[in-house]
């Protein structure tokens, strides 16, 4: 089961829940307020595979846009 980001709307915290991706945009209680006014946030990875990314952002410089160019070496 994938790991899922929620903001809670009335406390601002953000918190992490273990569910079914039937149910990542379903309801759920913030585990610090415990209000019900949460939504789900948008994650970010980043993987890298010998050195250079390959998904995700970040990294490399303005010339290349943050992929992988051989100028630079990024």
């Amino acid at each position: 089961m994938p790991i899922y980001e929620y903001v809670c709307q009335e406390c601002g915290r953000k918190f992490e829940a273990l569910r079914s991706m039937k149910d990542a945009d379903s309801p759920i209680i913030c585990k610090y307020c415990h209000a019900t006014n949460t939504r789900r946030a948008l994650s970010v990875c980043n993987c890298q595979s010998d050195g250079r990314a390959i998904a995700g952002g970040g990294g490399g410089c303005s010339g290349c846009a943050g992929g992988s160019c051989g100028s630079c070496g990024h």
